[in-house]
């Protein structure tokens, strides 16, 4: 079974949009080839956010400000906290090929071209299990290093005591 990736929308790198796996159709056609399933940027971005998140060594996903905002936006109540896991992603999906950009934290200590690697290894397999569609890169921003220290800091130093 071969399955045609045709985009619905449109965009630059590769085809930006909502892709869509057509299949063969009439009476002599297999039945899981009948018909047509589109798949959404949106889609893929939470494939992606979600393994890229699952790779030792990745802190966390988005620039400094995203995360902040992101941060303030998650504790008011629906307000779509939902963001979250696209936080950091950015995916252009095309008629057979998909392409994603990551900005990440990583953990002090872990080697940045090893978890780049296996953050790489994890998306592009996702991506291309769960959709079907080729991973032509991902590309990946290193926007902060986390230390273990910084918890303390941004909670303070005066938090959680009791007076």
């Amino acid at each position: 079974m071969t399955d045609n990736i045709t985009s619905v929308g449109g965009g630059s790198r590769p085809e930006a949009g909502v892709s869509a796996l057509k299949g063969r159709t009439g009476a002599g056609a297999p039945a899981e080839t009948r018909g047509r399933t589109t798949i959404a940027d949106g889609v893929v971005a939470k494939i992606a956010g979600m393994a890229a998140r699952e790779v030792p060594g990745i802190h966390s996903l988005g620039a400094g400000m995203a995360r902040a905002f992101g941060a303030m936006r998650e504790r008011v109540p629906g307000a779509g906290g939902g963001g979250a896991v696209t936080r950091g992603v950015k995916v252009e999906v095309g008629e057979r090929q998909a392409a994603v950009d990551l900005d990440v934290v990583v953990e002090y200590g872990v080697s940045i071209v090893d978890v780049a690697g296996g953050v790489r290894t994890n998306v592009i397999g996702a991506v291309e299990r769960m959709t079907g569609l080729e991973v032509v890169e991902v590309n990946i921003a290193v926007d902060d290093v986390h230390l273990p220290d910084d918890e303390e800091e941004q909670t303070g130093p005066d938090e959680g005591r009791v007076r």
